[in-house]
């Protein structure tokens, strides 16, 4: 059932909230795999690459191809219900992966959970966009965007917490029922609200076809800037994510022999993603909206100097002697890479044609996640194998990550890019939607 007026603000907080929520199992089911990596790779025998393809493509190709015929029913028919549908599918194949018993049959559990959670920030980018004007769509994507890091945190929390007792299977299986829980508690808590409510309430025509939306979305140069940034910065974000604690524990083996400091380890790099991740995504997307009423350029380069100043920071973690100045570093960087994701998130859905939203973030997510999802911690893996043949296990690893370079300066120059091209696009956008408008009175 739709509204027909503009939903209240505590009703649209609750849902923002709950979504979020949703976000959150969502990097939870995704990052486990990397926290729980070294044990995994201990029992079932597998290779840095066949792990890097665990964490990477495997996930990405399905999870990013069926986003788009997703997106394509989300723009036309009911977004809470494929939200809801979603979370039990891929909460399912998570307690699934835990079952796995060969590189085979957890590859195609992690399958599963990339085709569930194709279904998840499609539909609730757009739903959102629907509650909140385009003045307030960045705070509001940033505020969903802290899934994110609290939902690695809660994966490093739960690692710590359980895998001593239940190990790695029991954990994952413990990590999936709760979302199926949750998923019921979507299905009849949020409300499908009006489309373009935010606009106007501008009721628009049938939405078009993917070729037409492919067609619409190419034309718009901040759009492409903005998503080569954050797709090349998650890149190195994700191949970080899910290599981060094979890095430490190769460096240092008693983080994994001794349940204790594993614990200590999986506390810290938690606490480090909820609240420094957590704080660059909502105040670096707040901060980025304030200056954006001077210039929306802001939404560009904002993260872009972020970036200047969190990347070297995240290289040097990895050649440093000593575990807490690893953290330090790594809290630097953390803060820094927050930033981007409101921003980019609020450009592809502002940006785009009202009945294009769903299909705007999925194809964002499409070109990001086979960049920096598949790429990330698939390429890492390959780059680790080989360097190991020379280099040992662990600088292997490290030079490996220092490779990620590349990537950020990639990143750097695309956010630059977009602050150039922004202005333009932007008014763009407002003058179609002004049409729209006219057109519907």
């Amino acid at each position: 059932m739709s509204e027909n007026k503009t939903p209240n603000k505590r009703y649209r907080t609750f849902a923002l909230i709950l979504l979020t929520i949703v976000y959150t199992f969502n990097f939870v089911d995704r990052q486990i795999i990397g926290t729980l990596s070294p044990f995994i790779k201990e029992d079932l025998g597998l290779t840095d690459s066949q792990l890097g393809w665990l964490k990477g493509l495997a996930f990405a190709i399905l999870y990013t191809t069926v986003g788009i015929p997703i997106a394509w029913l989300a723009d036309r028919s009911n977004r809470v219900r494929i939200v809801s549908i979603s979370l039990a599918l891929w909460s399912a194949f998570t307690a699934l992966t835990g079952m796995a018993n060969s590189f085979i049959t957890i590859l195609l559990a992690r399958i599963g959970v990339g085709i569930g959670e194709a279904g998840g920030s499609p539909p609730s980018h757009s739903i959102i966009s629907d509650m909140y004007g385009k003045e307030e769509r960045a705070g509001a994507l940033g505020f969903y965007s802290l899934g994110i890091p609290f939902g690695i945190m809660f994966a490093y929390f739960a690692a710590g917490q359980l895998i001593a007792s239940v190990g790695w299977r029991g954990t994952l299986i413990a990590l999936g029922i709760p979302g199926i829980i949750l998923a019921i508690i979507v299905f009849f808590a949020i409300k499908e609200p009006e489309r373009g409510a935010m606009e106007n309430n501008i009721s628009v025509e049938a939405p078009p076809s993917i070729g037409e939306a492919i067609s619409t979305l190419a034309k718009i140069p901040s759009w492409w800037a903005m998503c080569m940034g954050i797709a090349f910065v998650s890149f190195g974000g994700y191949a970080v994510s899910n290599w981060g604690v094979d890095y430490i524990v190769r460096w240092d083996p008693s983080f994994k022999d001794d349940p204790a400091r594993f614990k200590w380890l999986m506390n810290w790099l938690g606490v480090l993603n909820g609240v420094a991740y957590a704080f660059g995504t909502y105040y670096g997307a707040k901060f980025t909206e304030w200056l954006a009423k001077r210039g929306v350029g802001a939404y560009g380069w904002v993260p872009a100097i972020a970036l200047v100043i969190g990347a070297p920071c995240l290289i040097a973690a990895f050649w440093v002697d000593n575990i807490n100045m690893h953290l330090i570093l790594l809290m630097v960087y953390m803060i820094a890479a927050g930033v981007y994701l409101g921003p980019s998130f609020a450009v592809a859905q502002t940006l785009a044609p009202i009945r294009m939203r769903a299909m705007s973030t999925a194809l964002f997510f499409l070109i990001l996640n086979l960049i920096a999802l598949g790429g990330g911690p698939t390429i890492t893996g390959i780059l680790s194998q080989k360097f190991s043949v020379v280099h040992g296990d662990t600088h292997g690893l490290r030079l490996a990550i220092t490779c990620l370079a590349v990537t950020y300066a990639i990143s750097i120059i695309a956010f630059f890019v977009a602050s150039r091209t922004l202005p333009k696009d932007w008014a763009a956008a407002e003058k179609r939607n002004e049409g729209l408008a006219k057109t519907d009175s």
